[in-house]
């Protein structure tokens, strides 16, 4: 049986440009008023660099520019009606300044997994400083101990996973097995445990399993599937808004988050096009047919006798787009239509070790 966990990526565009009400507060509400419908649950993974630096700009400034309020507002609201928040972190956000329409990140620090030990500690103490200031008001049980980096990057692992363990964050969800980036941001999770069942992570590589670990890893679920599972109206949306948002790290020489990609036209492309490649349960890019069937696999692949485990799917509040709603609406009822196989759920409501 699989408990079913939506995340949202609550940020801006990745170059720093965007009305946070468009792309976090308005898509954001939209989400939980559908999920609510179903009996969903959503985990708002808040990037708290960019929210400190909204609310750092309307104090200096006096002029509520960037809906800091709207946003602090809404995430208590979200824990007030039963969802969850929990802690994302774009640390070159923590010294970006405001200049000619965007936020110029600091990109010395982009990259979460390269800082040194100390500053990761830091930042993660202050993002779940904030939170548990920010909504144990509204529920006094809250607690921030599940964290997400910045375009997955928890690799190489030991620095964050003491840096995680040490704020006493019980569960990271960034690693997705298959998924590989070299660039500004490298990773490599092919050889993760599991795409779907959650691990003790080793210290030394958070992709190993150990049973003395301290940090459990829950993945966001992912397969390999060839390049026309990609094709959807969605993805093609997302392409086109990365696109007219896209991130240049001109001291880096390098156009986009990392990819390392190839512009040596289409007959070098054709290798990778006819490989296999990580398709994350994006519930953004992806249909909810594509959705129902990546369920009913892992949930064939993992049948554990009635107990509960977690499919982790991943959202961004800025993709929420009105053809998105309508999309997701189908696998939302499925889900909530099949209760002896499903239910759903948050990372609130999971022991405090893996199976």
């Amino acid at each position: 049986m699989l408990s079913i966990v939506f995340t949202s990526d609550y940020e801006i565009h990745g170059n720093g440009d965007g009305c946070p009400y468009e792309l976090m507060v308005e898509p954001t509400e939209r989400m939980l008023k559908q999920f609510e419908e179903y009996g969903a649950k959503l985990t708002i993974m808040a990037d708290i660099a960019e929210i400190l630096k909204f609310k750092e700009h309307a104090e200096q400034h006096g002029r509520d520019d960037f809906h800091y309020q709207r946003i602090a507002d809404q995430l208590r609201d979200a824990i007030r009606r039963g969802h969850d928040v929990q802690l994302h972190i774009h640390a070159s956000y923590f010294n970006a300044r405001y200049e000619g329409g965007r936020w110029e990140q600091d990109w010395s620090e982009y990259n979460f997994a390269g800082l040194p030990a100390a500053r990761i500690k830091e930042v993660v103490r202050i993002g779940k400083e904030y939170l548990e200031s920010l909504l144990q008001p509204v529920d006094r049980n809250y607690r921030c101990d599940v964290f997400r980096a910045a375009n997955w990057a928890v690799s190489p692992s030991r620095n964050v996973v003491r840096a995680l363990v040490e704020n006493d964050i019980r569960i990271d969800t960034s690693v997705f097995k298959y998924g590989r980036r070299a660039g500004i941001v490298s990773f490599d999770y092919t050889h993760a445990h599991s795409e779907l069942l959650p691990w003790l992570v080793d210290e030394d590589d958070i992709c190993r399993r150990n049973k003395s670990g301290k940090l459990i890893e829950v993945p966001i679920y992912c397969e390999r599937r060839w390049i026309g599972a990609f094709l959807t109206r969605n993805r093609v949306q997302r392409a086109m808004m990365s696109r007219a948002h896209k991130l240049t790290n001109a001291k880096a020489g390098t156009s986009g988050p990392g990819y390392g990609a190839s512009r040596g036209g289409l007959l070098r492309k054709l290798p990778a096009l006819a490989k296999r490649h990580a398709w994350k349960a994006d519930f953004n890019q992806c249909t909810g047919r594509q959705l129902i069937g990546a369920l009913n696999r892992a949930a064939a692949a993992h049948d554990r006798n009635g107990e509960y485990l977690p499919f982790v799917l991943i959202g961004h509040s800025k993709l929420y787009s009105p053809h998105n709603e309508s999309s997701l609406r189908p696998f939302l009822h499925y889900v909530t239509s099949n209760p002896e196989r499903f239910r759903h759920s948050t990372f609130r409501s999971m022991g405090s070790a893996p199976a």
